[in-house]
This record gives structure tokens, sequence and C-alpha cells, in this order.
């Protein structure tokens, strides 16, 4: 339930952040220069007199735009990966799972660094980079259980009427992953909302003046004790976001 509210109340924020913001988040004013409080700005004003409230529901639009594209990325050629080498197994298990192995061993925020190195920094990039970095994990949790379906007596006796193996895995195996892939999405939005904020921090992801959470967090790091208020809310939005995709997940996972 708390997750349910934590997340609709980031999503409400998002589709805000889509339709109508209160300011121009992008527009400056100077003599409303870290400004505080006020029914004119519920969240105060930047180094810049932009108004806080409107960057943080635009930022929460392209943290969670850019996170739903990774996690879709990584869980549509993850479940590729994992379906053809769990339900057919031998050779091509081998060779496949050892590649992944190998790319799972990187830290998923260092791939990406590598991958944004090699294309430049920028959001798609961005999405592009972590979206490569994801794939390995749904891949290894979806081969998994399609190692634990493929052997399973109903699927012997399908076999046995002379189903093909597409169909096999099209309609009896890829619906048994509903709910492990669900909760996976959920934990792999939750890291992938972590991995955006870090990367847009370090300055490789969302580029200025365009505002995302960790963009506005790097940018206010210079001035966290003279004009608190330009982090504070940028970073609870964030916890708000990771503890309620977190809640959630944790439940989807129980139940299955």
């Amino acid at each position: 339930m708390i997750g349910a509210v934590l997340t609709g109340m980031v999503v409400i924020l998002a589709l805000w952040g889509a339709i109508k913001t209160p300011y121009d988040p992008m527009a400056m004013d100077g003599a409303a220069k870290f400004s505080g409080i006020s029914l004119r700005h519920p969240m105060g004003c930047d180094q810049f007199g932009r108004d806080i409230f409107s960057r943080v529901i635009v930022g929460v639009r392209e943290t969670m735009l850019i996170s739903a594209s990774v996690v879709l990325i990584g869980t549509f050629f993850g479940t590729i990966i994992g379906t053809i080498t769990g339900y057919f197994g031998g050779w091509l298990d081998e060779i496949i799972m050892r590649l992944n192995d190998a790319v799972l061993a990187f830290p998923s925020v260092l791939l990406a660094l590598v991958i944004i190195g090699i294309f430049n920094s920028g959001k798609y990039q961005l999405i592009l980079a972590l979206g490569i970095a994801f794939i390995p994990s749904f891949a290894r949790i979806v081969r998994g259980e399609v190692l634990k379906i493929r052997n399973l007596d109903y699927i012997q006796s399908v076999k046995l009427y002379g189903a093909s193996d597409f169909r096999i895995i099209l309609v009896h195996i890829l619906p048994n992953l509903k709910t492990v892939l669900m909760s996976s999405v959920l934990i792999g939005f939750n890291n992938a909302v972590l991995a955006e904020a870090g990367m847009s921090y370090l300055g490789m992801g969302v580029q200025p003046p365009n505002p995302s959470l960790g963009r506005m967090l790097s940018e206010a790091q210079a001035f966290i004790f003279t004009s608190p208020l330009t982090a504070i809310f940028p970073g609870i939005i964030i916890v708000i976001m990771i503890l309620g995709f977190s809640l959630l997940g944790d439940r989807v996972g129980k139940k299955s």
C-alpha cells in the first residue's frame, strides 16, 4: 500500500510535468535568485532564479522516461536471450551465457561509462548505455525461470502433441514468466532511477539547462550550505521514487 501510494505520487508529478508547469523550468529571474519557499514558489528558486518546483516535476518526468526506456530495452532483449538459452540449452546456452556472465561481471554504471565514453554524453546515449548494461541481469533471471518450466509435465505433453518450439515458447512459457518479470521490472526501474541520477549527476546524462533529478543535485552541490533547498527537494523525490518501486517490487516478488 505504501509503495503504491508513493509510486502514485511520483507518477502524478511526472504527468503534471508532461502537461503543464507553473513556470518555464528554464526561465531565469535574477530578482528571485535563491528565494525561499513562498506561495509563488512552493520549493523556492535556484541560483538562476528558476522555479525549483517546476524543474522538479519536469525532472521527475525526464528521470521516469529515461528509466522506463532503459528497463524496456533490458527486459525486451534480456527476455529474448534468456528464453532462447534456457529453452534450447546445449552449446548455444554455454556460449551466450558465458558472454552474458562476462558482461554481468562489470557494474552496470561502469559499463555505461565505457559506452558513453564511446558515444559521448547525452540523454539518448545514456538510455542506450544503461539499456545495454541492464540486459545481462534480465537474461539471467529469465533463463533461470525457463529452465524450471521447460521440463514440467505439461510442456512435455505439448511436445508429444507435436507443437512447435515457437508455439511452446510463445503460448506456454512466456505467460508463466509474467509475475517474475513484473517483479524484475519494478526492481530494475528502481536501479535505473539510481543509475540515471548518478550518471546525470556526473554530467553524462541529461545536459543543462534541461532538468533531471540527478542533474539538479549536481548543480546544487556548490550551494548546499548557502541554499539547501536546491538539493533537498530533488533528493527527497529520488528517495520517494526508489522506496515506492522497491516496496512494490518486493511485494510482487513475495507473491511469486
